[in-house]
């Protein structure tokens, strides 16, 4: 056993430019596609939502177009000034709206959201909302939907006795298996309803850009320029752009990066069905939604027969050589449960039937029982790994940061853990690609991302797929899910 710190991994943005914090990286250099012939120059907006909040919302858009002041000086690396978006800063990148991609929620239709009793409220709410953002969406104006969220709308509808919400639960291992009638939410059940769209929608609380409303209990609201931040980049992601990239060496393999989780229909009936999210060096995602699992009755965790781990990584390859027109050379699969010998088996025969040479598979457990401490109050550094065993992991891929000089997160830090089914890579080189995989979250913007990339996609795309019937035809972009 023995503990080592590894480096900040960076990121590549603009002109081939490095930068281990994306903030930083594109104020300094622009995003990663600048230049390219496909990088979206102008994002058409569609909004859609209540009119109260419209016109707001535009108004605090339009400000965004400018720099919007970092927090404070104290610790400025953790809370830059957000450059502003337009054709010459940042993303250089503008969104561009019109009243005729704007559609108001009528003020009736929010009362009948109001007064319906809970779960209806939810079904009448996304009902509406699909059918207005499908009638704009038709219109085929727009790159992105931004959806405001109803205020009349209460944050949950229904949840499972004693089962924690979305926020607090860790959606690993048994929990990937949940019982039916768990929790669901406006943005899963609406972004399920609207994937045979094809422009993806983002969905935007009032609170987060007016400052006069409180967010959510339960929730807490960040500084108004990391706000900025995040909406931007996800919106310049959904509309096909590459905000940045993992840096990768001219003579590393081209990998295809997989995460599989699993999940149960809304309604129970079917038992755990996979879903493979297929990465390259990029962040391309491409959706596969697996065939049946079950629960195995020695470890209580969700597992797949052998010809189904073959199908679905088939799957997965199939997938990527549509989008990408290569087979990769390497494959790295992320599983959000113990690999059994019949899954790895099943791997192996697919890689082995694509002739594909390297395919390096890991059980990436949501905490780790191991701790270390350093010395004084301060949490560990992020990229602190302990080699435990030959097959055990412990990374922190939350923690301290140096670049921020201080540790940006709330609670005590826990270790993820990486469970290699083969020692076949030097422990430090297969810890520091899970934690480069932390980086790439459109979502986010800071470094403090708890899963890497595999599995984070993985569990959302199926916090929306469980509301699909299996016969749906579902978006293969992971624009759509996130």
């Amino acid at each position: 056993m023995y503990s080592v710190i590894l480096d900040e991994p960076e990121l590549e943005f603009g002109g081939a430019a490095r930068h281990i914090d994306p903030r930083f990286g594109i104020t300094n250099y622009g995003p990663a596609d600048l230049g390219a012939a496909d990088a979206p120059r102008a994002i058409r907006v569609g909004l859609v939502g209540p009119a109260d909040q419209l016109e707001g919302l535009r108004r605090w858009l339009e400000r965004c177009r400018e720099p919007i002041a970092a927090k404070d000086e104290q610790y400025p690396h953790l809370f830059p000034e957000f450059p502003g978006c337009d054709a010459d800063r940042g993303l250089h990148t503008t969104l561009v709206f019109s009243d005729r991609n704007t559609r108001a929620i009528s003020s009736r239709d929010l009362r009948a959201i109001e007064t319906a009793g809970q779960p209806a409220a939810l079904t009448r709410a996304v009902s509406i909302y699909a059918e207005e953002i499908k009638a704009l969406a038709d219109e085929n104006r727009v790159d992105v939907l931004l959806v405001a969220r109803p205020e009349q709308l209460l944050e949950t509808t229904r949840r499972s006795p004693g089962r924690p919400d979305e926020a607090g639960a860790s959606s690993q291992d048994a929990s990937d298996a949940p019982p039916p009638g768990q929790f669901a939410n406006f943005h899963d059940l609406l972004k399920a309803r609207l994937l045979n769209l094809r422009q993806p929608i983002q969905i935007i609380r009032r609170s987060t850009w007016d400052e006069a409303t409180r967010p959510p209990e339960g929730h807490s609201r960040q500084d108004e320029a990391s706000r900025a931040w995040n909406l931007h980049v996800a919106l310049y992601y959904k509309a096909g752009g590459v905000p940045w990239r993992l840096l990768r060496s001219p003579t590393d393999l081209t990998t295809c990066y997989v995460g599989i989780a699993f999940y149960r229909s809304d309604d129970g009936k079917a038992l755990n069905t996979s879903v493979a999210q297929v990465f390259n060096e990029r962040g391309d995602g491409v959706i596969v939604r697996g065939g049946p699992a079950r629960i195995s009755r020695t470890d209580r965790q969700p597992h797949l027969a052998r010809a189904d781990a073959r199908a679905l990584l088939l799957q997965a390859l199939d997938a990527y050589r549509r989008e990408h027109h290569t087979a990769p050379a390497r494959i790295v699969l992320h599983k959000t449960s113990a690999l059994t010998g019949e899954e790895t088996g099943g791997f192996q025969d697919a890689a082995d039937e694509r002739f594909i040479d390297t395919l390096e598979m890991s059980w990436v457990t949501s905490s780790e029982g191991a701790a270390t401490f350093r010395p004084g109050d301060a949490p560990p550094l992020r990229g602190t790994l302990a080699v435990l065993g030959e097959r055990e992991l412990a990374l922190y891929v939350t923690g301290s940061i140096e670049f921020y000089r201080t540790y940006p997160g709330m609670y005590i830090p826990r270790p993820i853990g990486i469970r290699p089914t083969i020692a076949a890579r030097d422990p430090r080189e297969l810890a520091a690609e899970v934690l480069a995989l932390t980086k790439m979250n459109w979502n986010q913007t800071r470094l403090d991302g708890r899963l890497p990339v595999t599995l984070r996609t993985a569990n959302q795309v199926k916090s929306v797929l469980r509301f699909c019937p299996p016969d749906q035809a579902v978006a293969t972009r992971y624009a759509h899910y996130m």
